[in-house]
């Protein structure tokens, strides 16, 4: 079954690797990863973003590991619209978050429109730090937890807490 999904993914985190793991369960997989130009435009905060090369660099090397696991192919493609790839023809799936759950409805309508199938959405559950807040690659930038949850430590060797 022909799966997409798509993203900035910088860093690449724990929630990430619960999308793609729920994509490979279901089929073969194509990633739109956000141009350089769209990749800010999507941020709901002004954070520094890595290049598009070094994303789909970062991107390819967690790829390619869980594809050989589930024995599935996969694709990166450069997005350069929110909707991106999702719109065409040849998927069956989208694989989604929570908050980007309101952006599946509106690439099914633009699929009616086009007179193709509503894709599939599949929603796949946050995933949470150590402190019980959802691990996102803004609290990674600002140094907060690391790319599977962990708290990081300040610079007096502190873990980081919001409950001091």
């Amino acid at each position: 079954m022909p799966v997409a999904l798509g993203g900035t993914f910088d860093p690449v985190h724990d929630g990430h690797r619960a999308l793609f793991e729920r994509a490979f369960e279901l089929g073969d997989v194509t990633i739109g990863l956000t141009s350089d130009e769209l990749a800010p435009k999507t941020r709901h905060e002004d954070r520094p973003i890595r290049s598009y090369e070094r994303r789909h660099s970062a991107l390819d090397e967690v790829l390619s590991t869980l594809a050989t696991e589930y024995d599935r192919r996969y694709e990166i493609r450069k997005l350069t619209e929110p909707t991106g790839i999702a719109t065409e023809p040849q998927f069956d799936v989208l694989v989604i978050s929570p908050e980007t759950k309101t952006g599946g409805k509106r690439i099914n309508e633009i699929r009616r429109e086009r007179g193709h199938d509503p894709l599939e959405l599949e929603v796949v559950d946050h995933v949470y730090a150590e402190d019980g807040e959802i691990i996102s690659s803004t609290r990674i930038v600002h140094g907060e937890i690391d790319e599977h949850g962990n708290l990081t430590p300040d610079r007096e060797g502190r873990v980081r807490s919001d409950c001091e």
